[in-house]
């Protein structure tokens, strides 16, 4: 059994909820990478290094740096592998901290509004040094990103309700 748990190094993360604003207005604002550092908590310090102007699209590939804990700077290249407008779109990290993460953005209209949903798999580096750092500080890392951006969305495009806060699981 203890073997079997040294294993599960995949985790889930999820997050749905209801936006007021129209599709259009919905893909248009997730669809802006220039909304990126809007929808990033300031003490990552998140910088787009791709040159403007950016046109998402299926295979497009995004830089950015970011700072962890406010001091270790990392570069993370992201590449669009998915691009469905305007119900969803996936992108995969290709250079960054994770040993991976994919995060899928959908967007379906509903009564009032559009519910969103983020989904992303990610593996952390490190085997049971990685699990313990994601019991310690990355999950309360990604539930303070995810609800800031969730915050800044709702600001901005309207909110109605959350759905499902911020859930983790292990793969």
């Amino acid at each position: 059994m203890l073997a079997l748990s040294f294993k599960l190094m995949h985790y889930e993360l999820s997050s749905k909820f209801i936006v007021k604003s129209s599709p259009d207005e919905t893909w248009q604002f997730f669809s802006n990478a220039e909304n990126l550092p809007k929808i990033t908590p300031p003490w990552l310090k998140f910088t787009i290094l791709t040159p403007k102007p950016i046109q998402i699209k299926d295979d497009f590939v995004l830089d950015y740096t970011l700072k962890l804990n406010g001091i270790l700077p990392v570069h993370w290249r992201t590449r669009i592998i998915e691009w469905s407008p305007p119900h969803r779109f996936a992108d995969l990290q290709v250079k960054g901290p994770y040993s991976m993460w994919h995060h899928q953005h959908a967007f379906e209209p509903c009564p009032e509004g559009i519910l969103c949903t983020d989904r992303v798999i990610y593996k952390l580096p490190g085997g049971i040094i990685g699990r313990i750092m994601h019991a310690l500080l990355v999950k309360k890392q990604l539930t303070e990103i995810f609800d800031f951006r969730k915050q800044i969305i709702s600001d901005t495009l309207g909110w109605v309700r959350e759905v499902q806060p911020v859930t983790f699981r292990c793969l």
